[in-house]
């Protein structure tokens, strides 16, 4: 659970995002980690542990707000992972490749795209016994990578010295914070993941609590760290949102081999070229671990929801044979496929465009869900009080609602800041201006930008409608057995517990 978590928090796509915005990256970062990281670990552990059944944040959903509302937020959860892994983190695995390896040309692209997204599948089918040690294997490739870069810019501070950070320059400033929230908050977040497998979990009360903690701990030093590496060793005006860690890579690589161009060409060679190569390797290797070990949690979650009669019963079906939900994972495969061709001819192969866009809305169609996921932890504390809670937010009720508020909010405020980047810069005297927001990529174009990520919402939000509307012979086999049961049952005064379900 240690290193399944680790994979879902240490996003490898986000860490040029943050550290293109400069200095002030790392002290949003510790703002946030206060604000939000910490009261959404609080309220996930104990969710987790109060209610550690499989599909996770589905039930606690159905639990508090009903079917109907679990079922359109469970959509928009799970049909996330498609999005992101035929999205960012494709192109920045493609990008890795082209930057250390050979380019892909033409039709080469959508072949090594299309590989990636079927490996993947490949990987989430298999069953938990085998599976587990995808998220083994993306946890220790990125403590190694992330490790191995951060000594080889000591190693080439040494050498050639590296860029002042004036202290100024760590200032947070409120256009920074609608730059960087979205990215900083969604590395933050997956901590209710595990929660989604939780019987096949030994002791899910114990353990998902405590490795909460721990990830989060561990997360915060691989993540910070790197950001702080890179702002080291690139001008700020040369990072790129999705080549900023590889550049990064490449330029301090040529310690072992290589060398910086008066113009910033990197050039590596020897040893240079041969390290380069094992760390896109691990690079990609690492992307490709985030999006199994997410959809690993989000499969299962969607696979119960049409279990439960709120969509499809076919795609409720686990496999007999590898015990996970194969149905919704080639579903989801096909998905991020149809996602990587489209996106790739309307941005006309613009790598930094498709990658704006693509992240954008992977993060928009999570944290939508969210909005409706955290504020349960109130409500079921209402309607089941008597419910076992091996771990409790501290504080009582206050407390709870505290924790509900902020990470509530701050989701909130993304899904906004998303969909209209820059929102309220330039307000009650605060600098910058909105149209400075916009991804480099979409300069000047809020238009299409903001369709970008309006209208596959709206289309996501009808597949919900669809596949709740599919779920209708379940739901009523489900009500007519629960009707014989309730005329032969012994009268029960139990308190309704989760069991129950």
């Amino acid at each position: 659970m240690l290193f399944f978590l680790i994979c879902t928090l240490v996003g490898l796509d986000t860490i040029g995002s943050v550290a293109a915005q400069g200095p002030q990256g790392l002290t949003w970062m510790a703002i946030l980690a206060l604000a939000f990281f910490l009261p959404y670990g609080l309220l996930v552990a104990e969710l987790g542990s109060a209610f550690p059944v499989q599909g996770g944040p589905y039930v606690w959903t159905r639990l508090a707000f009903g079917r109907v509302t679990a079922g359109l937020n469970q959509v928009l959860y799970w049909i996330s992972n498609p999005v992101w892994l035929g999205g960012s983190l494709c192109i920045i695995a493609l990008t890795a490749w082209e930057e250390f390896f050979t380019p892909l040309p033409g039709v080469w692209k959508y072949a090594a795209g299309l590989a990636f997204i079927w490996i993947g599948a490949l990987a989430v089918v298999l069953s938990v016994r085998i599976g587990k040690w995808v998220p083994i294997a993306g946890a220790v490739a990125r403590i190694v990578l992330l490790s191995f870069f951060l000594i080889s810019v000591v190693v080439f501070a040494v050498k050639n010295g590296v860029h002042a950070l004036p202290a100024g320059q760590f200032t947070p400033t409120y256009a920074g914070f609608v730059a960087l929230v979205p990215v900083l908050i969604f590395n933050y977040v997956g901590f209710e993941l595990p929660s989604s497998a939780a019987e096949e979990i030994r002791n899910p009360q114990r353990d998902i609590p405590l490795s909460i903690l721990r990830s989060g701990l561990a997360s915060l030093v691989l993540y910070g760290g790197p950001i702080l590496g890179i702002l080291f060793v690139l001008p700020g005006k040369e990072i790129g949102t999705l080549g900023g860690f590889i550049d990064a890579c490449k330029a301090v690589f040529t310690v072992y081999g290589g060398h910086i161009a008066a113009d910033g060409t990197v050039t590596l060679s020897g040893a240079g070229s041969v390290l380069g190569g094992v760390a896109a390797a691990g690079l990609i290797i690492g992307l490709l671990t985030s999006g199994v070990t997410w959809a690993m949690g989000a499969h299962r979650a969607q696979a119960v929801a049409c279990a439960d009669g709120a969509g499809p019963a076919w795609m409720g079906k686990i496999s007999e044979r590898y015990g996970t939900p194969v149905r919704v994972s080639l579903l989801s495969a096909v998905l991020a496929s149809v996602l990587l061709v489209v996106t790739l001819n309307l941005t006309g192969g613009n790598g930094e465009k498709y990658f704006a866009a693509g992240l954008g809305l992977a993060i928009s169609t999570t944290f939508i869900s969210y909005v409706i996921t955290f504020p349960t932890l109130v409500v079921l504390r209402r309607k089941y009080p008597q419910a076992p809670r091996p771990y409790q937010v501290p504080g009582g009720r206050a407390g709870a609602w505290v924790v509900t508020v902020l990470a509530t909010g701050l989701v909130a405020f993304t899904v906004v800041d998303l969909i209209w980047p820059g929102f309220g810069v330039g307000w009650f005297g605060t600098e910058g201006s909105a149209a400075d927001s916009l991804p480099k990529s979409f300069a000047g174009q809020r238009l299409q930008y903001t369709l970008s990520q309006v209208v596959p919402l709206l289309l996501f939000l009808g597949i919900g409608a669809v596949f709740y509307a599919l779920g209708a012979p379940a739901r009523r086999r489900s009500a007519a057995f629960e009707a014989r049961a309730e005329s032969s049952r012994v009268p029960d005064t139990r308190t309704p517990l989760i069991s129950d379900l």
